[in-house]
């Protein structure tokens, strides 16, 4: 990354979270021929500039994860701020040799900082004091089927899910939905340490999978380009009216009527223009 970057971004400096988020996701992914190139430099010569560029081009991953914790009452700046905290020590630990990608290893780190200040910041009483009951604060909301009040049979299930008693559920529920509750969460009665990797919430759509998605569109979308480039005129035409078209893709027929051949010339037009691009997007 250059060194006239940009000064490492927080929301306070760019004025506002909307700024700051759109100024988060303008930062490239990196691949991860890239990943493993700055990893060495970081590793092998402490180099800051490669340090930088890992943690810049996985911001967008901290604003994603940030958004599951919302409900908790507490800024989503600065929610974001810990999980860059978060960020910062996984890519300083982030192996490039073990051949796993950064946005997988930071998961962890970044959900620990924001478990860990959502924890500090709730003014609880009696809550999360054990292992089972941390967990169960950290993913009740995830699994209350709907909005309202548990039924006895949904707090019955989720208690067996979780390891606790159903009245510890109902008394959860009344804490997390009155919001003036309470806590200050020592040691847990057991004695146990808990770390935030064994209470995370789940999602139906984690960070990793969103920003992998994203890369994959955006590759697919540079991919098709440059196949859609290589066809004649009259071959791209008909690609984009079949397959690119959002409403009323074209049939063979109303081709066939515009170029003023047959339905099977335009078929066989159609399957040798998509062999030519499936060559040329295999070869991306």
């Amino acid at each position: 990354m250059p060194s006239n970057t940009l000064a490492f971004p927080t929301p306070a400096s760019l004025g506002s979270l909307d700024h700051y988020i759109q100024a988060v996701n303008r930062f490239p992914l990196l691949t991860a021929e890239q990943e493993v190139e700055f990893g060495r430099k970081l590793q092998r010569e402490n180099d800051l500039d490669a340090a930088r560029s890992l943690v810049l081009s996985h911001l967008r991953l901290v604003v994603a994860v940030s958004r599951n914790y919302l409900g908790y009452g507490l800024p989503q700046a600065d929610l974001i701020q810990e999980g860059n905290i978060g960020l910062m020590k996984a890519v300083r630990r982030f192996d490039p040799e073990r051949g796993v990608r950064l946005v997988s290893f930071a998961l962890h780190w970044i959900r620990a900082e924001m478990h860990e200040h959502i924890l500090r910041n709730w003014r609880l009483v009696k809550i999360a004091t054990t292992k089972a009951q941390r967990k169960l604060f950290f993913n009740l909301r995830s699994m209350k089927p709907k909005l309202g009040a548990l039924t006895r049979s949904e707090a019955d299930g989720i208690a067996k899910a979780l390891g606790v008693k159903p009245e510890e559920v109902f008394e959860m529920e009344t804490r997390l939905s009155g919001q003036d509750v309470a806590l200050d969460p020592p040691a847990g009665d057991d004695g146990e340490t808990m770390t935030p990797s064994a209470y995370l919430t789940d999602s139906d759509a984690e960070p990793v999978q969103i920003l992998e998605r994203a890369e994959t569109a955006h590759n697919r979308s540079v991919g098709l380009k440059s196949a859609l480039s290589r066809l004649d005129s009259r071959s791209r035409n008909i690609i984009e009216a079949r397959w690119l078209r959002e409403e009323d893709p074209a049939t063979l027929q109303d081709l066939a009527d515009q170029y003023g051949v047959s339905a099977e010339r335009i078929r066989q037009i159609e399957s040798k223009a998509l062999k030519t691009m499936r060559g040329e997007m295999g070869t991306l």
